[in-house]
């Protein structure tokens, strides 16, 4: 059965929502579509406000315009790169409906101030799971926590099938509007309201193939949890007496931890002035992996566009509010500049005796910094792209990568 609601889907939705410790799952087409259907079934639209970190991958925002309502865009925590709860309150209005929460790379947002703030100022919770699979808060799993979680499955992601995306939420009202969002208006088989919804909907499915390759891969996912949390704890052991070096701000609350990438926050005045892209590129050809920087902020992607799309020129109010270089976010901007170092998640299933390169690497570094920096520093402070490390050249000398 190449369709939907077949036994391999039901089979997942019952395992991985378990396994975020939600009352219910429904298997989607993508991690976009799940935002927007979660903020459909919230009944959000045209006139209303959705608050989003500056900080994350553009289709957090873009799914927000996509049901015509508006992003406003907040700074997130220096410490975790995820949303700022204090942020988060200054930007409610009375037109605010929802906040979105990404748990983002290797961070997991402050949920106690942000449904305390949501509970206190009567919005919506929706959490962007996308980074996060298997992570849980006091023992409750992300996308439990708020009215609905989203998840990818997307090519990239610790749990994958190629594309699709997952909705969780404890509300049975919420599920069954999911689903018939989803699944053309459809009800859920078996439903005593009949079998169609008076609503408009569309065709946002997931494959049964699909499922039933997830379900393969949710077969290994607990043990690579564990390897990856592992190598979490090892290195920022490793990485803590590192001058310059930091890790994410791990919070207490955050018992088991499932990640997309491994964050390492770095100061260039530590490192005598070398930018954070030549950091970047000297640790990718040190480790033989592209390590690299977080999303591009919000305010100034290259992908978040949206007066590309003539739809949203709903009024002149709303193709003004909507664009996104209004706002300024210090926090994000300088992460991508120069501060954030993303090392892929894959790296963190291998043996601890190779993740040991990773601290090897940047001691290296600092070893050959007089090298690295005077040729930085030769061809500018933003020639760093391209850059290899000086200890994989002879005698310490620097080249543009493809250089001899």
């Amino acid at each position: 059965r190449w369709a939907f609601d077949g036994p391999y889907e039901r089979a997942f939705e019952e395992a991985f929502a378990a396994q975020q410790t939600a009352r219910f799952g429904i298997c989607v087409a993508n991690g976009t579509v799940a935002i927007q259907l979660a903020l459909e079934a919230l009944d959000i639209g045209a006139g209303d406000e959705v608050v989003v970190p500056g900080l994350t991958w553009q289709a957090t925002a873009a799914a927000v315009l996509d049901v015509n309502a508006t992003p406003i865009l907040v700074d997130v925590e220096p410490g975790t790169y995820c949303i700022d709860p204090r942020a988060v309150e200054a930007a409610i209005t009375d037109r605010t409906r929802a906040v979105i929460v990404v748990h983002l790379y290797d961070g997991v947002a402050d949920m106690d101030r942000i449904l305390a703030i949501a509970a206190r100022r009567g919005i919506s919770v929706v959490e962007d799971c996308a980074h996060s699979h298997g992570t849980r808060w006091n023992g409750r799993g992300v996308g439990s926590l708020g009215d609905l979680g989203t998840f990818s499955f997307q090519s990239s992601k610790s749990l994958t099938c190629g594309e699709g995306g997952f909705v969780t939420t404890n509300s049975a009202a919420l599920r069954e509007t999911v689903y018939s969002l989803r699944n053309c208006g459809r009800r859920r088989p078996g439903s005593a309201d009949g079998d169609w919804r008076p609503i408009q909907s569309g065709n946002y499915r997931m494959t049964e193939w699909q499922s039933a390759v997830l379900l393969s891969q949710f077969e290994r996912f607990p043990e690579q949890l564990e390897t990856r949390q592992a190598a979490v704890r090892y290195l920022d052991r490793e990485l803590s007496g590192i001058d310059g070096i930091h890790t994410t701000d791990r919070r207490p609350q955050v018992t088991t931890q499932g990640l997309y990438g491994y964050v390492i926050r770095f100061e260039e005045e530590a490192f005598s002035g070398l930018t954070g892209n030549a950091f970047r590129e000297a640790l990718s050809a040190e480790l033989g992996v592209a390590v690299g920087a977080p999303y591009e902020p919000l305010n100034g992607s290259s992908l978040l566009r949206p007066h590309t799309k003539r739809r949203h020129r709903l009024t002149e109010g709303y193709w003004s509010e909507i664009e996104p270089s209004r706002y300024d976010l210090p926090v994000a901007e300088r992460a991508y500049r120069s501060e954030a170092t993303i090392i892929p998640h894959e790296l963190l299933l291998r043996p601890h005796v190779e993740l040991g390169l990773v601290p090897a690497a940047i001691q290296r570094i600092r070893e050959h910094l007089p090298a690295l920096v005077a040729w930085q520093k030769g061809l500018g402070d933003d020639a760093a792209e391209g850059t290899r490390s000086a200890a994989a050249r002879p005698e310490g000398a620097v080249a543009p990568r493809g250089a001899a």
